[in-house]
């Protein structure tokens, strides 16, 4: 990809998907871009290659995000996205095949990446308000362990990672 011109496009609820944004651009040569920002600011997409972040809604992309993909015909997609509950592969996996799933045939995916993201403190107030109202605690300790451990992501090995994964592609 190497001589190819690419758009990097994403919807970001608490700036952790813009994070994934900004290191994906500060990778590639920025005299290739032909657009940087958010999904709700674009309605077309001259770039061949685009790189797609969002946010996770409900094991899938962002309804933003997802009105965008449907729309893509004949590209080259790079998924990026970030996720509350996280330091599952497996959970990723799905979430991304959930994604995939809004995305029309002619699409090529060249490269997928999720991890981790903070959530705001409300999440972390409404699993404490469940635990007060429920006896079965343990659920919601795991969630709220789990809130605990998203306040650090996304983080330097998190973006390092990513900007191994562009780099691997770049040189294809």
């Amino acid at each position: 990809m190497k001589r190819e011109r690419y758009s990097i496009i994403y919807s970001s609820k608490t700036g952790n998907t813009k994070k994934l944004a900004e290191a994906i651009y500060n990778t590639l040569s920025q005299n290739k871009c032909d657009y940087y920002g958010t999904v709700d600011k674009i309605d077309d997409v001259l770039s061949n290659v685009i790189y797609i972040g969002f946010w996770t809604e409900k094991g899938n992309a962002d309804h933003l995000t997802i009105d965008f993909l449907n729309k893509l015909k004949n590209k080259k997609i790079f998924l990026f996205g970030t996720a509350g509950y996280g330091e599952s592969e497996k959970y990723f996996e799905g979430i991304i095949n959930n994604v995939k799933k809004n995305i029309d045939s002619s699409n090529t995916i060249i490269g997928t990446f999720m991890c981790q993201g903070k959530m705001p403190l409300s999440v972390r107030k409404r699993y404490e308000k469940m635990r007060e109202q429920n006896n079965i605690s343990l659920n919601i300790d795991k969630l709220i362990a789990n809130f605990d451990k998203a306040l650090s992501h996304p983080n330097k090995v998190d973006l390092k990672t990513l900007e191994q994964i562009v780099i691997l592609y770049e040189e294809k």
